[in-house]
């Protein structure tokens, strides 16, 4: 949980509706009319039900009186580009992650197949299309929301697919830490998907798709699902809270930073050769002990974390985006920002230039027995190379973070998610075969 995740703000080009247009497209049954024409006129003019047949009276309304999407659903994230959508793009309110094994008897050619289904059901899902043949009409009167669907391959599917000179030496598994407390079968998997949405119908819709799209040739290792807040909630755009109330996320990288792509994505020519514009995403379910943070006063929360509860801003004063002062002391000569701070120790100057981009969703799973909230973090963080990456700054806070007494990591992955696909294109193309 560093002091780093994706503020609520969102580019022009990732506004909800900013795409909405030429790009959105309608899906039009055989008979002429879109399904979102239909329901816009139905809008318009109502729905004549007569007794004799039920006919429905949708002629009688041109359409340019079609009701337009909100800018909620009009939101349209693109399928095919350099990197895979859902790295970049501003968080959503809906999310879902789900490990998959390849069955027994699947290698290469199965994966590729299935990849391939998988890309097309992602590109006509974030197009506001529905799936074709089959599809469920979950989000039937939908737009896009801002679907992005993202793949990654853990490391035990290069040997399953007899891939092993082509897996990543980034994807060495990850070290044992001392505050996990990691359950294997909710851990790693051979293939991650990654789903977000505006809209929680749209989100399960493709969640569906993706499931039913895996066949006979992969069977689902782990699920979770997580939230954020949703867009137009606050007054104005704003940093997200976690469910322990902190604003969380104040120095993510943004990609207008200088070296925002060294840190995050794999360079051009970089090693392995498929590899290269893609980016390792670390996935770790973390549940805050929520009843015993709760009992601390906001003054100590705000000494754990390193941030005022209020606004966001340092101890050490100003507002939200103001530098925070590491050496300022009170007049007792203590350290306003005490030593193991979160928000202190998880700085990139504190870990020899360690930077992450957070894209986090919360999550709630109901309760235990005796009534203590199940709830928490699903962490994602993106980075160029998990060893340079996410790999110091977890070491530093094992060592000390004030932090780890409230949170407990439960589950793990470590994926690596390729670049994104070019027109005609399936993810994972240039590995499966190459």
């Amino acid at each position: 949980m560093a002091d780093q995740s994706i503020p609520e703000t969102r580019t022009p080009e990732e506004t909800p509706g900013a795409h909405a247009g030429p790009g959105v497209h309608d899906a039009t049954p055989r008979g002429g009319i879109s399904r979102r024409r239909l329901l816009g006129t139905a809008g318009a003019t109502g729905l004549v039900l007569g007794a004799a047949g039920g006919a429905v009276g949708y002629a009688a309304a041109p359409s340019s009186a079609a009701t337009p999407l909100t800018s909620v659903g009009s939101g349209q994230a693109m399928f095919h580009g350099k990197h895979q959508p859902g790295i970049t793009t501003a968080m959503q309110a809906s999310g879902h992650l789900v490990a998959f094994d390849l069955k027994p008897g699947a290698g290469r050619k199965e994966a590729a197949a299935l990849l391939r289904r998988w890309s097309d059901t992602a590109r006509r899902l974030m197009a506001g299309e529905p799936t074709g043949t089959g599809d469920t009409d979950v989000a039937r009167d939908a737009g896009p929301s801002s679907l992005t669907v993202t793949f990654g391959f853990g490391h035990s599917f290069f040997g399953r697919t007899g891939l092993d000179r082509q897996r990543p030496a980034a994807l060495d598994p990850l070290p044992d830490f001392s505050s996990d407390r990691l359950d294997k079968a909710r851990s790693n998997g051979d293939l991650w998907v990654q789903i977000g949405a505006d809209d929680a119908l749209v989100a399960f819709h493709a969640l569906r798709a993706i499931q039913r799209d895996a066949g006979s040739a992969a069977r689902i290792r782990w699920q979770m699902n997580g939230f954020n807040r949703s867009p137009g909630a606050t007054a104005h755009p704003m940093t997200t809270r976690n469910l322990m109330g902190q604003i969380d996320g104040t120095r993510n990288p943004k990609p207008a930073d200088t070296g925002f792509d060294q840190h995050i994505f794999v360079p051009e020519q970089g090693e392995p050769a498929w590899m290269a514009n893609g980016s390792y995403a670390v996935v770790r379910r973390i549940r805050m002990l929520l009843d015993d943070w709760e009992q601390l006063s906001a003054k100590a929360q705000e000494d754990v974390i390193g941030r005022r509860k209020s606004d966001g801003a340092p101890l050490s004063g100003g507002t939200e985006t103001t530098e925070m002062d590491l050496e300022k002391t009170d007049a007792d000569g203590k350290l306003v920002v005490p030593i193991n701070a979160h928000a202190r120790i998880t700085r990139p100057d504190q870990n020899g230039g360690a930077t992450l981009l957070r894209r986090p969703f919360s999550y709630h799973d109901g309760f235990d027995p005796d009534g203590v909230p199940d709830a928490g973090l699903l962490f994602i963080c993106w980075q160029a190379d998990p060893l340079r990456g996410f790999v110091p700054v977890q070491r530093k806070l094992d060592r000390g973070d004030a932090l780890s007494t409230f949170i407990r990591h439960e589950a793990s992955g470590l994926f690596a998610v390729p670049g994104g696909a070019a027109q005609g294109e399936y993810v994972g193309q240039r590995l499966l075969e190459g």
